[in-house]
């Protein structure tokens, strides 16, 4: 009798599987021996695309603003405008007057930034060169009246300060003139470089245009393809993760850039009032350290007081206090304000993802490390959940606080014998306190 060949899916899965695995490893191992190829190739396409992703930075930026512009001031002009109409609802319009406007307001900030802060860091830095002999002649005759008493430490510290001048002086010579020299050169006369500038900045504006105009539409062509590819329970979990990664990214990185703005105005502000000096260099290294979380007030106050010791030491003192007040104002009032709710993650972990990611990825790393950790952490929490969840257990903290062991019948959590948590208030930590 003549048996036909039958197709046994379970075989033909596991077959599927095989295949698959065996190519990924041929794949992954092509790879690390191509690892150079690849990286030149990943820069030789992200140089092509740079217009485009310089787009979408500035689209995922301005959202936000445009959303503002759309909301509460062009589309109540645009229904007032066309109250009368029966065709025309001026939707079209409001959008394109909220994206014109937040593009304009970009390039206005940004072309005074440049106009104001880069000649002036450029003097005020090539003034520190130039007379950092006379400052440190003056921490010199400081530091010698300070230690009249002690020959011996007045001696060393008279050292330190000679090696350090000599090493500050040949840093910024050899460094930074040079680098700063040839920046606004190039921006003077390097014709190339300002041309390719131009071509990536006009290309990048046009392509945020057209997605700012229809961000919506490009949003749900992106949820149709997620659909046709998830089921319906994965496509909506999966949104949803997305939903709170640009949460997490959109509120901190806009309201870090806010709030730096803000300190450092108002940074430059009072420093102008107390008649600081090298003030917009040392605003600038205050308001721009102060986007990088928990680390940055001291980053940009140690260099700032440093600056300003060389030249007054009282100022210097000053500063130090206004600069200690100023961090408490942003960090209990304006930060608050701006970004809302904390990050969900103790101390602990924030110094923990900020110096790892300094490590890898250096100031960006600093920068996007928390908000990276805290999605991290938000989906390991919620893995963790749903793991207990599904064992009957219980899934909150709070229920492992102090525990012994869980009743394998019950399910509940049993303590040891003569703890008890005590709550204050509203505290999430209760206090664990163990009868003597």
């Amino acid at each position: 009798m003549r048996r036909y060949f039958k197709w046994d899916k379970k075989y033909l899965y596991w077959g599927i599987t095989a295949f698959c695995v065996i190519a990924l490893c041929v794949s992954f191992y092509m790879a690390l021996n191509n690892f150079s190829f690849l990286v030149r190739a990943a820069k030789a396409l992200a140089g092509i695309l740079s217009p485009f992703i310089w787009g979408l930075i500035i689209s995922y930026l301005l959202y936000p603003f445009v959303k503002f512009l759309h909301h509460k001031v062009f589309r109540p002009f645009t229904k007032w405008l066309f109250r009368k109409s029966k065709t025309h609802h001026g939707i079209g319009l409001a959008r394109m007057l909220s994206v014109f406007c937040a593009e304009v307001a970009m390039l206005l900030i940004v072309a005074a930034l440049l106009y104001m802060v880069i000649p002036q860091l450029y003097i005020s830095i090539e003034t520190i060169v130039l007379n950092s002999h006379i400052y440190i002649e003056n921490l010199t005759r400081l530091t010698g009246k300070l230690l009249a008493d002690f020959p011996e430490l007045e001696s060393l510290a008279s050292s330190m300060l000679g090696d350090a001048n000599n090493s500050i002086v040949t840093w910024l010579q050899n460094a930074i003139l040079p680098k700063l020299g040839n920046l606004l050169s190039n921006l003077g006369t390097g014709v190339y470089v300002v041309l390719i500038g131009i071509y990536n900045l006009a290309i990048g504006i046009i392509a945020s245009v057209y997605l700012l105009c229809n961000m919506e539409g490009f949003g749900a062509s992106c949820k149709r393809m997620i659909y046709s590819v998830l089921s319906v329970d994965r496509a909506k979990k999966f949104l949803d993760a997305l939903a709170f990664v640009n949460k997490t990214f959109m509120g901190f990185i806009n309201g870090k850039l806010v709030d730096s703005a803000i300190i450092g105005v108002l940074c430059y502000i009072v420093c102008s009032i107390l008649d600081m000096p090298f003030t917009l260099l040392v605003s600038v290294i205050v308001g721009v350290t102060n986007i990088i979380p928990f680390f940055g007030p001291f980053i940009g106050a140690i260099p700032s007081s440093i600056i300003i010791l060389m030249v007054s030491p009282i100022k210097c003192l000053i500063f130090v206090v206004f600069v200690l007040l100023l961090q408490q104002l942003d960090g209990n009032v304006i930060g608050p304000k701006i970004l809302g709710s904390t990050t969900g993650v103790s101390a602990f972990w924030v110094m923990f993802s900020i110096i790892l990611g300094a490590g890898l990825f250096g100031f960006w790393g600093m920068l996007l490390g928390l908000p990276v950790f805290v999605v991290i952490y938000t989906a390991i929490n919620v893995a963790v959940e749903n793991s207990l969840k599904r064992k009957n257990l219980p899934s909150e903290q709070i229920d492992y606080f102090g525990l012994d062991h869980i009743d394998p019948i019950s399910m509940e959590p049993i303590r040891k014998e003569g703890i008890h948590i005590e709550y204050k208030g509203k505290r999430t930590i209760p206090d664990i306190s163990e009868d003597e």
